[in-house]
């Protein structure tokens, strides 16, 4: 692995490695999660404000999350040989530069959440520390995945507050299917650097209990999570294109279970990003179907 830094990137192409290096595209995961959360919470559309404040609040949450895992992680990432390449490590962006994207989108997910309602302003700071703070778990403990998976799981509800500005059974239910969800693809992304982290005084599901375990720790956690899923399907009260939402994420669950081994990491991108993509967008879609039919 060469140590020769690459030159700092400026400008538009600073951006573009801005939007690489924090995976932008990786939004996907939790935010239809966080568009069922709205649309459960209203019986009609609440607005192209609201939904507008939502988008801006949950892409931010997620990018002052992801840029300060960057910045926390910079000397590990720069130890571990499939990280290495990260923009902060390689050198393509500055610390100063990277703090500012920070500072930004921490800015704008507070601005967004105070023109939502009170009770999002007051809860902000509980969000941003949520999503934040699992940079640091994994220095001190192996649930480090189910932290992560908190800082998914509180899109449906935080846009269902945004709605109606109060809390309820449902959206809790699906905080916690979203959270054992994550939790559960998390942990079978961890397991590429199990080695590296037990070396390292990292704490993960792999490098505490071995790849065996973790595989079945993931499995149970997606169990949990189809059983949470369920019943906030049954509580909401879907029809059978709700019902097919639930089918389809646990078929794709199992598929995805079924494509990493102990032994055999080959499929473990496939599993965490393109799998898990379309469990969301997939369900997303059949639960906005299952709204429409029913007005």
């Amino acid at each position: 692995m060469s140590n020769t830094a690459a030159p700092e990137l400026r400008g538009l192409n600073a951006f573009r490695a801005f939007l690489e290096m924090i995976k932008f595209e990786h939004s996907v995961f939790a935010l239809p999660y966080a568009l069922i959360g709205m649309m459960w919470a209203t019986p009609g559309f609440p607005g192209w404000r609201t939904f507008s404040l939502i988008l801006v609040a949950m892409v931010s949450c997620r990018t002052a999350a992801m840029t300060y895992n960057r910045i926390a992680d910079r000397d590990i990432d720069a130890k571990n040989e499939r990280t290495a390449r990260r923009a902060i490590p390689a050198g393509i962006l500055s610390l100063r530069t990277t703090n500012l994207y920070l500072y930004g989108s921490i800015i704008l997910f507070f601005a967004a959440a105070a023109l939502l309602n009170t009770t999002t302003l007051i809860l902000s700071p509980l969000a941003i520390f949520i999503t934040v703070f699992y940079s640091r778990t994994k220095r001190f403990t192996w649930l480090c995945h189910f932290w992560l998976g908190m800082s998914l799981g509180i899109a449906p509800a935080a846009s269902w507050i945004a709605v109606t500005g109060a809390l309820a059974v449902v959206p809790l239910l699906l905080f916690g299917a979203v959270t054992f969800w994550t939790a559960g693809f998390d942990i079978i992304y961890a397991l590429q650097d199990e080695e590296f982290d037990r070396a390292n005084g990292l704490n993960s599901v792999p490098a505490r209990f071995g790849k065996v375990k973790a595989l079945q720790i993931s499995r149970a956690s997606h169990c949990v999570s189809l059983l949470l899923l369920g019943a906030a399907l049954g509580v909401y009260g879907v029809g059978i294109f709700g019902i097919a939402a639930g089918l389809f994420a646990a078929g794709m669950l199992i598929y995805e279970q079924s494509l990493v081994k102990s032994n055999d990491l080959s499929k473990v991108n496939m599993a965490f990003f393109t799998l898990n993509g379309c469990i969301s967008v997939g369900a997303f879609l059949l639960l906005l179907v299952d709204q429409l039919v029913k007005r």
